[in-house]
């Protein structure tokens, strides 16, 4: 899935817990997993960068299926 322009008003919707995303800026981060989204702040534990507060209408996020993930 390409990333979601935040502009979209999709960052609620679509970045619930437990989603996995890649920061398309970092992808050396790894996969990351939401821990929370509250309005365009968005918290996400990434394996090689620890937990992550990001502002969604800045920074995109791909949301991806671990499966389909390749690094």
């Amino acid at each position: 899935m390409a990333p979601f322009p935040p502009e979209s008003g999709a960052t609620a919707a679509l970045l619930t817990p437990g989603t996995y995303v890649v920061h398309t800026g970092q992808p050396d981060w790894g996969l990351g997993q939401v821990q929370s989204a509250v309005g365009v702040r968005v918290t996400v534990n990434f394996p090689h960068a620890g937990k992550q507060t990001i502002d969604a209408s800045v920074v995109p996020l791909r949301v991806v299926e671990p499966e389909d993930w390749m690094p």
